[in-house]
């Protein structure tokens, strides 16, 4: 392959480029920098388009690690941060000052303020090639997209194969003696089942799953408590007097077996209200999705086993075909250390299952559980460039109004 070729000549000049004619959807592309490498590559599914040599945040401004997109691009900024510094060809990550751009000195080592600077013309070229919302992912060692086929990813949705005849009760017309049918034993031919149609949006989704937060769990709780008749006050995610008073009332009404777990907001209580409530077991997991960095979709998941970690997990649909209903995902496993702190928060016991043993992402697919309704949701809208993040940590701190969803970690 062309980009192949590129690709070796890159490693003995340190920046290679392509026409931006081979990428010329940028919906299909993805950017990954290594800051062990002090490398970026840019990828269409899992070929490469081109490389180059970059220059990450030196000792006291390191470049964060995790999961981005671009969210705004400017021909020529200049910082908010560094004395008006010169940035062309400025693709931003965050809005806190962090971003891809052209620089005179990309010695490949760690010598910005945070940026991933790049040589000028492989800025430019690159500048020409994305689109808002590329994503890019920044790690430590080297990181390369693998093909992934899972039955909890998402694939576009297909209408049901239509009856066939045969299957289907004749009626005769109000007043008309029945329908006799007489048909030859001949075999029918099979029928043609509808090709899914495409959003009328063709702009990609972002999602994310990830577990449920201590907000998420109290509005619920309020919800809920304020449905069987306990005022619970307006359900704003915080354990405010009004909702202590009716916890306190539901378990005069409700006893609760006796816990360990003396905490006002118990996975036992929990449990009580959803069951008194008729909502069945409660949720641990939230799956949400945005799309031209709105929020469109926000809906309850399980997740098996939720003391062990899920990991970091980054997805990328670089092909749906509606004709077909098919899907070719991409995935990757970005390391992230979480602290013990973090592990308690979260009522994480291990990290082993899914960071070191077996298939990182496999195991992870495999433990979430979407219910149908959602997934077709998710499936009516799927479209190419389409991404998927799994993380233990829930929403970046970064993630916010004009942006997709930011996911930071840890090496």
């Amino acid at each position: 392959m062309l980009s192949r070729l590129v690709f070796g000549l890159g490693l003995l000049s340190a920046t290679a480029i392509v026409h931006p004619a081979l990428a010329a959807d940028s919906r299909t592309l993805q950017i990954f920098v290594s800051k062990d490498a002090q490398s970026l590559t840019l990828y269409d599914g899992s070929e490469i388009v081109a490389t180059s040599k970059v220059s990450t945040g030196k000792t006291g401004h390191t470049t964060p690690s995790g999961i981005f997109s671009v969210i705004e691009k400017q021909r020529y900024h200049e910082s908010n941060i560094y004395s008006a510094a010169p940035m062309p060809f400025m693709q931003r990550l965050t809005w806190s000052g962090i971003a891809l751009h052209e620089s005179n000195a990309v010695p490949r080592y760690p010598a910005s303020h945070g940026c991933v600077r790049m040589p000028a013309a492989f800025a430019k070229h690159l500048y020409k090639m994305t689109g808002v919302g590329v994503p890019v992912v920044i790690t430590d060692a080297e990181l390369a997209p693998e093909p992934i086929d899972h039955p909890t990813l998402f694939r576009p949705d297909a209408p049901a194969s239509p009856a066939l005849l045969s299957d289907a009760a004749l009626r005769p017309a109000i007043g008309q003696a029945p329908v006799q049918v007489a048909m030859n034993d001949v075999a029918l031919p099979s029928p043609q089942v509808p090709a899914a149609r495409a959003p009328e949006n063709d702009t990609p989704i972002r999602i994310l799953i990830t577990r449920r937060s201590m907000r998420e769990e109290i509005i619920d709780l309020q919800t809920y408590l304020n449905e069987l008749g306990f005022a619970a006050g307006e359900p704003d995610g915080l354990l405010g007097t009004a909702t202590l008073q009716a916890i306190s009332d539901f378990k005069l009404k409700y006893p609760i077996e006796p816990t360990v777990d003396k905490s006002p907001m118990s996975d036992a209580l929990l449990k009580a209200v959803y069951a008194a409530a008729g909502k069945g077991a409660p949720p641990n997991g939230v799956l949400m999705v945005r799309q031209g960095f709105q929020p469109v979709l926000e809906a309850p998941i399980s997740i098996e086993n939720p003391g062990l970690a899920l990991g970091t997990h980054f997805f990328f649909v670089h092909n749906v075909d509606f004709e077909t209903g098919s899907a070719d995902w991409m995935g990757a496993t970005l390391p992230n250390t979480l602290s013990r702190a973090t592990m308690t928060r979260l009522g994480i016991s291990s990290l082993e299952s899914s960071i070191i043993s077996g298939t990182p992402i496999a195991n992870a697919l495999s433990r979430i559980d979407i219910p149908e309704e959602t997934r077709r949701k998710i499936d009516a809208i799927l479209t190419t460039g389409s991404t998927l993040t799994i993380s233990d940590t829930g929403l970046g701190t970064e993630t916010g109004e004009g942006t997709d969803f930011i996911t930071l970690t840890k090496g």
